[in-house]
């Protein structure tokens, strides 16, 4: 491809009085596809940030895999086993845990809560990212009965720190029959942050205390565990669960929580499809455009032809003529995209505050913000998409121009 054929595609980029029409048909098309380019990465980084924040916030807190008690029980944990999970290259912890539901009572008011016997090792590994906070469990383990709880349920409840509230724990019998439940009193000695519909329903204690409660001394109701890797969760669960010695339930996040991996997949792939057609039809725009100019500018192509330009080089000017506006419109979309990208958490607060309303609730979603996390591959893949469908979008208004016949036209 010669420099002249680049000329004569610079000089057809400049509108003129008689062809305003198309001009503004490419305008047309040009914004269509920078509109599609933005809109695209902005919402592919938006999902590329909802995908990392429940790698590294729900599931920070969430069981990966966990193996538990079919009754009231417990579990006895053989140390064969669990030396043989804690080898594991695909295990980062094990933690041998109590875990119960119940009710808390605070005057006439009643709550449901799942409770959770930790130790200082639990608590650094997994709520500390959360919270933030070590002195959160040296509060605790100060008091004997203390109780962390889920800051929704502190204030829906009306609790305040230092206040002693009942645990009612259900009471299973072997017949069936029911049991007046196992009652305690706490003292709320701190607020805990776990995320999203965590906050409404977790409570924390001492992992001894709950043992007590429960009857327990050397058992447990849960054995859970970390993985480097949360996807290896769902296969590794059920290697160990199936040669576990006693009777056991055993589960994984995925099953928990995978709806919320799952539909963020989804609507990724949505999104791609519904933005890559727009982008697509705002491309094929530049057909029309560029249909209209090979008709406008058939005595010129004649003339070209007359003094010497191949159908190879007419066919060249207009699809390079094509292509630049499938590029201007592309690189706008995409310096437009990635800014939005980059600041869109700040965007975001900006608009809370001048609404004064909160966007996003973190009482309601795992992250308290819209997350975003641009992946500079999804930029290269839309861009190269702009490219490709400009290209093919410009092959049939370059081909008739190119079968233009000198003869016919200038008369």
């Amino acid at each position: 491809m010669n420099s002249f054929v680049f000329e004569i595609a610079k000089r057809l980029r400049q509108p003129n009085k008689q062809d305003s029409y198309i001009s503004f048909v490419s305008a047309s098309s040009t914004a269509g596809i920078g509109l599609g380019c933005a809109v695209l990465i902005l919402l592919l980084s938006v999902m590329n940030g909802f995908e990392y924040e429940l790698r590294n916030t729900l599931l920070s807190i969430v069981p990966h895999a966990e193996i538990f008690s079919i009754n009231d029980r417990g579990l006895y944990p053989e140390k064969e086993f669990i030396d043989l999970l804690e080898n594991d290259p695909k295990v980062e912890a094990v933690f041998l845990l109590n875990k119960a539901s119940g009710l808390l009572q605070t005057g006439k008011k009643m709550k449901a809560v799942s409770v959770i016997g930790i130790d200082r090792e639990y608590f650094m590994q997994k709520l500390i990212r959360m919270n933030n906070d070590e002195a959160l469990f040296d509060q605790l383990s100060q008091v004997e009965n203390g109780l962390l709880l889920g800051k929704t349920i502190i204030q829906d409840q009306g609790i305040s720190v230092g206040d002693q509230i009942q645990l009612l724990l259900p009471s299973s019998t072997q017949n069936l029959s029911f049991a007046a439940p196992k009652s305690a009193w706490l003292e709320v000695v701190g607020e805990l942050s776990a995320g999203g519909e965590l906050n409404n329903q977790l409570g924390v204690v001492n992992n001894q205390y709950l043992a007590t409660l429960l009857g327990f001394s050397d058992k447990v109701t849960h054995i859970e565990i970390k993985l480097k890797d949360p996807f290896d969760a769902h296969e590794l669960v059920r290697k160990y669960g199936f040669n576990f010695s006693q009777a056991a339930f055993m589960s994984d996040w995925t099953r928990t929580n995978g709806h919320l991996y799952q539909d963020i997949q989804l609507i990724r792939t949505v999104v791609y499809i519904v933005l890559a057609l727009v982008i697509a039809v705002a491309c094929f725009n530049i057909v029309s455009a560029l249909v209209m100019s090979v008709k406008e500018k058939s005595k010129e192509i004649a003339i070209l032809k007359t003094i010497g330009a191949t159908n190879t080089d007419i066919g060249s000017i207009f699809i390079l003529k094509g292509l630049y506006h499938g590029l201007k419109g592309a690189l706008v979309g995409t310096v437009v995209g990635v800014l939005l990208a980059l600041y869109l958490p700040e965007i975001i607060t900006l608009i809370e505050v001048v609404l004064g309303t909160q966007v996003f609730s973190g009482d309601i979603y795992f992250t308290g913000s819209i997350p975003s996390k641009l992946d500079w591959l999804d930029v290269v893949i839309t861009v190269s998409l702009v490219i490709v469908i400009s290209t093919i979008a410009t092959l049939y208004p370059a081909k008739q121009a190119a079968n233009v016949e000198p003869t016919a036209n200038l008369h």
